[in-house]
């Protein structure tokens, strides 16, 4: 909401007398990578002006040319957050301008304009991100290992010695997020060695956004700090699980509050209404090209598998596909329904995009009253193919060119993030591919050097 020149004194006051003397406006580029200017308090009503300039020929994703003029970026003072660790900088979420609009290729932008589209029918838009992350120590060699030699359990997942060896890490994680207000409820060993999971309390999708990027920024600084690294990459291992971001997701009426998926007379017995149950179809009538944008590194893929290298199944969906508490589906309904999970975002996700994308998928499934057919409550990593067929279900893409594909060959997304983000996205991301198959790996070089 813009602020009054007074109440732009006001808050500048606050923060300096809360010790603050620098503001970062923090916009991301494509691949929801943090990027801004760090400016002294002095200068804030400047800043909250829009007077911090950048190029966007500099930045990945920005669709800006070097002859362009300059993009601007417009700090978020409804959301500040001044660093724990260094109380003289206050963070701020920031979206970019171009000669003094919104710029349509930012991607908390266009999460922002369909939230307005959902505004407009009624609805408001609530998400929860479960935050999956690796505590890992760098090798001499450069690469990552578990900190803990001990820590070797085939299954530690919520094992107890694991997470009381780190728990230095864990607790000052843990504090920080209860003392920024946002109410972490539970935490524990995942299901990798050294890999822990963050849960706090939901809230509406531009604030849960904002908080994931802030978090995997404050992981990384508090694991440095210890001299690890704090890392959500999908997919570090090959034996051991990947990184969720599991997406939360329920819309509310904007007039009562109500939760508007939850149901306690569902013919289907999960607890959901039938607008809960559009919206799933929405999500699944777009599956595929969604799943660039919730899973969209080349690394991502390595964990949408049934098994791969581990001496069990994954958890990660492989299929276009919903379901109650059934972990093999790409999209369940935990518990209780009154929301659907997408299980396809990994720690990788640019949230703003795959938010945006959800959302609007979401909503065409409630115009267009999509049914979802009915929910699948085995096991799909062990259905036969004749019997998948049947069900409709899809494979999710099998690598990020196919993911990539998916997501330009579907008007939806045209339709939602505009032609140039599109074209953006798909640009990056088919360069990610090609400069990846490019690449001769060691195990190329172990697998044939020597037998041809």
């Amino acid at each position: 909401m813009k602020k009054s020149h007074q109440q732009i004194a006001d808050i500048a006051e606050q923060l300096k007398q809360k010790g603050v003397e620098y503001c970062m406006g923090a916009y991301v580029d494509i691949h929801g990578v943090p990027k801004g200017k760090v400016v002294p308090l002095s200068h804030f009503s400047q800043m909250a002006a829009g007077s911090e300039r950048y190029t966007g020929y500099a930045l990945d994703g920005l669709g800006q040319l070097p002859n362009e003029d300059e993009l601007t970026s417009v700090p978020d003072l409804d959301h500040i957050i001044q660093l724990p660790w260094e109380p003289k900088i206050a963070w701020m979420p920031a979206d970019n301008a171009f000669k003094g609009e919104p710029y349509a290729l930012n991607t908390r932008v266009a999460l922002k304009n369909v939230l307005a589209q959902a505004n407009k029918m009624g609805f408001g838009f609530n998400l929860g991100i479960e935050c999956e992350i690796y505590l890992l120590k760098r090798d001499e060699d450069g690469g990552l290992s578990v900190p803990d030699a001990d820590n070797k359990l085939n299954k530690p997942c919520y094992d107890l010695q694991g997470f009381v060896d780190q728990f230095d890490w864990l607790d000052t994680m843990s504090r920080t997020i209860n003392d920024l207000g946002w109410d972490l409820y539970s935490l524990d060993h995942e299901d990798g060695n050294s890999q822990f999971e963050f849960d706090f309390n939901y809230a509406d999708a531009l604030t849960s956004c904002d908080r994931f990027i802030f978090f995997r920024f404050m992981a990384k600084h508090y694991a440095k700090e210890r001299g690890l690294v704090a890392t959500m990459m999908p997919k570090p291992f090959a034996n051991k699980t990947g990184t969720g971001a599991h997406f939360n997701m329920s819309l509310y009426d904007i007039a009562s509050g109500e939760n508007i998926f939850a149901s306690r007379d569902d013919p289907r017995g999960l607890g959901l209404s039938d607008t809960g149950y559009y919206f799933i179809g929405g999500l699944l009538k777009h599956g595929r090209a969604l799943c660039a944008a919730f899973a969209p590194t080349v690394n991502s893929y390595k964990r949408l598998v049934r098994q791969g290298a581990m001496s069990y199944f994954s958890w990660a969906p492989v299929f276009n596909s919903y379901g109650s508490n059934n972990r093999t589906n790409s999209v369940r309904v935990p518990a209780g329904g009154g929301r659907c999970e997408s299980r396809n975002a990994d720690g990788a996700v640019n949230p703003y995009l795959a938010a945006t994308l959800a959302l609007a998928a979401g909503l065409e499934g409630i115009r267009e009253k999509i049914d979802p057919r009915e929910p699948n409550e085995d096991n799909l990593y062990s259905i036969s193919e004749q019997e998948r067929r049947a069900r409709g279900i899809d494979f999710l893409p099998q690598n990020l060119l196919e993911a990539v594909e998916a997501f330009a060959a579907d008007p939806f997304v045209e339709a939602t993030l505009g032609t140039a983000l599109r074209d953006e996205f798909v640009k990056y991301k088919t360069q990610e591919w090609n400069n990846y198959h490019l690449h001769v790996s060691q195990w190329e070089i172990d697998q044939y050097s020597t037998i041809f």
